[in-house]
């Protein structure tokens, strides 16, 4: 590890790099996350108009600059700034090149290999004068970035003071931190904040929860793009801070709906798609009082999903009803109502008076689903500012017929409520955001709601000469299998190459005198 001291307002701090080494191999990271996808669809989605910051810790003496040539970039993209100025050139009397920023820069905003390349801007801030003077300022001013990548740590001893900060800073300005959670051993500030995004390494070990308080972090995880022996935590950040700027992109010009745009580019929105639109690998669990898996949160993220989501659309509850605290709180009565199977809203809830009460407050969405299908929910909101606690929002599905519940999600302690079921009967369902009157800080919250009930069909065409195979887009995260036989099978992954034709996944096969059989499987 390298290590830096860091002080500042009279207290130590301690901030650690996490990579060891300056070696960095891709591959396939992109298509990991659904960027490669994306852009077959959409090459337009790589984050234009969106300003971003890059905000480094120093590798050497003042080295915290990223090289643009490095990534491909124009010098005129980036403006660095620290406590001896800023500056619009490179090299410059700011700082120094860093090899660290430009591998985190690679694998944000780099040409061709960041999920962003197309970013309006970059602040490129070193991270001691960025803390000092934005986040853990009294006076907190405002940047103009609207995604803040940290590939950094403080200590753990830190949480107490850093998290505040960066909770306030998003709170007051809906800016987006993407944070790591460090290589190993206990998860680490600030991605241990409440209102920013922690993120972890896919196929490598790193920072596993719960938080110091038993929150459940990381947020997310992604690939590392790195050949290290136990993985590189600074290099998964940027993927899920690029992913963001690609959703606020999205979200700005209507890709949500065009009355939504505001709602659908808030922090809490792009919050809630990101997680819901992440693939679970097959050994993810949670539980009722634990929404996310202490060692990879919602799972990978999957920019294209999220995207999929979003363009759900926006869709406010069927109805509201108010309970008395802790009582029951079954279906309502418009359950012939029902919004659509995907997408997204963006709400507020508050508590009402019963008597010399205050009611427990419940929004429903009613859905009708069809065929055996896979339901994901997300509620995500925010840590008041300057609170010390958050509002207990809980998320709830029923069974409308029985009124059975089916599944939920009351951590008393997270503002991330998710329900998984991965495979849900027919029937018509009420999916519940509740916000309890026993704990609160406020009448009124502001939540973020992101869902998908899907049931993918795998299609099959026979040809003179070949075997059609297709299947949706959306969601992504399947890989096609087969087997020569169904007793005993043994499923093997089909090499062939997986194309794009008219909103479909296409897989063709010469025909063969053998039976073979076929299914998705995800992950």
């Amino acid at each position: 590890m390298k290590y830096m001291h860091w002080s500042t307002l009279g207290r130590p701090f301690f901030l650690f790099f996490l990579c060891v080494c300056p070696v960095c191999a891709r591959g396939g990271d992109l298509d990991t996350i659904g960027a490669t996808l994306l852009w077959q669809v959409d090459p337009t989605l790589k984050a234009g108009s969106v300003r971003v910051a890059h905000v480094e810790g120093t590798v050497a003496a003042n080295a915290f600059e990223v090289n643009p040539a490095a990534v491909g970039q124009d010098v005129s993209l980036v403006t660095w700034v620290s406590s001896n100025g800023s500056a619009a050139n490179f090299p410059n009397s700011v700082g120094l090149e860093s090899w660290h920023a430009n591998l985190v820069a690679a694998n944000f905003y780099g040409l061709n290999t960041g999920p962003a390349p197309l970013v309006s801007h970059v602040d490129n801030y070193d991270a001691d004068y960025f803390y000092n003077n934005f986040v853990g300022s009294l006076q907190q001013p405002s940047i103009p970035g609207r995604i803040v990548n940290q590939s950094f740590t403080f200590m753990a001893s830190d949480e107490a003071t850093v998290n505040p900060d960066y909770d306030n800073y998003a709170a007051r300005y809906g800016t987006i931190f993407s944070s790591g959670v460090g290589n190993g051993g206990s998860v680490l500030p600030p991605g241990t904040c409440y209102n920013g995004l922690g993120v972890g390494i896919y196929g490598s070990p790193s920072g596993v929860g719960p938080t110091s308080d038993g929150r459940c972090k990381p947020d997310l995880v992604a690939p590392d793009a790195a050949n290290f022996p136990n993985g590189a935590n600074s290099y998964s950040i940027p993927y899920v801070s690029g992913s963001a700027a690609v959703l606020v992109q999205a979200a700005t010009r209507g890709d949500g709906g065009p009355a939504t745009t505001n709602a659908a580019a808030d922090l809490r929105t792009i919050k809630a798609l990101l997680l819901n639109g992440a693939i679970k690998p097959s050994d993810w669990i949670n539980s009722s009082t634990s929404p996310l898996d202490f060692r990879y949160g919602a799972g990978l993220v999957d920019v294209f999903n999220a995207w999929s989501q979003l363009r759900g659309g926006q869709h406010a509850p069927i109805e509201s009803t108010s309970n008395s605290p802790g009582s029951p709180h079954p279906p309502g009565t418009n359950l012939n109502n029902e919004v659509a199977l995907t997408g997204w809203d963006f709400a507020s809830i508050t508590n009402k008076s019963i008597g010399i009460n205050v009611s427990d407050q419940v929004n429903h969405y009613y859905f009708l689903v069809t065929n055996v299908s896979t339901l994901t929910a997300t509620l995500v909101w925010n840590k008041p500012l300057n609170k010390a606690s958050i509002n207990d929002l809980n998320l709830f599905l029923y069974d409308t017929v029985t009124s059975n519940l089916v599944a939920s999600s009351v951590s008393p302690i997270d503002n991330v409520e998710e329900i998984f079921v991965p495979a849900l009967a027919p029937g018509r369902y009420d999916l519940q955001v509740q916000k309890a009157a026993s704990t609160r800080v406020s009448l009124s919250e502001t939540y973020a709601l992101a869902f998908e009930f899907f049931s993918v069909k795998l299609n099959l065409t026979l040809t003179a000469s070949d075997l059609v195979l297709t299947w949706p887009l959306a969601p992504t995260g399947f890989r096609l299998f087969s087997t020569s036989t169904l007793a005993s099978p043994v499923w093997l992954p089909v090499g062939t190459t997986v194309s794009v034709s008219n909103g479909q996944n296409v897989v063709t096969l010469p025909t063969a005198s053998a039976s073979l059989f076929f299914r998705l499987q995800r992950p």
